[in-house]
């Protein structure tokens, strides 16, 4: 499916508050993300406690040891939440 992506403020915000060598990663993650959010390299999988608080399939993936993407999909959109560590999950 070809999905169309979207960022939220916050995602944004939390991305420029990052170092310079995260926000590579999350740029180089990027790069394999934007062709596919499930690809076996990004290590995405279902944040269960976030799906059943908001109703929706919140997915994480893995930028770089405990950097992580939360995101969902909705129709072909693809929105991301928040770049950040594990506190993310709260």
């Amino acid at each position: 499916m070809a999905y169309r992506y979207e960022a939220t403020e916050r995602f944004w915000a939390d991305f420029y508050a990052l170092s310079d060598s995260q926000k590579e990663s999350v740029r180089q993650a990027w790069k394999i993300f934007s062709q596919n959010p499930f690809d076996a390299r990004l290590g995405t999988h279902k944040i269960h406690r976030l799906s059943a608080h908001y109703g929706k399939t919140i997915y994480s993936v893995v930028v770089e040891g405990d950097l992580r993407v939360l995101f969902y999909i909705e129709g072909d959109i693809v929105k991301t939440l928040v770049v950040g560590t594990h506190d993310v999950y709260r």
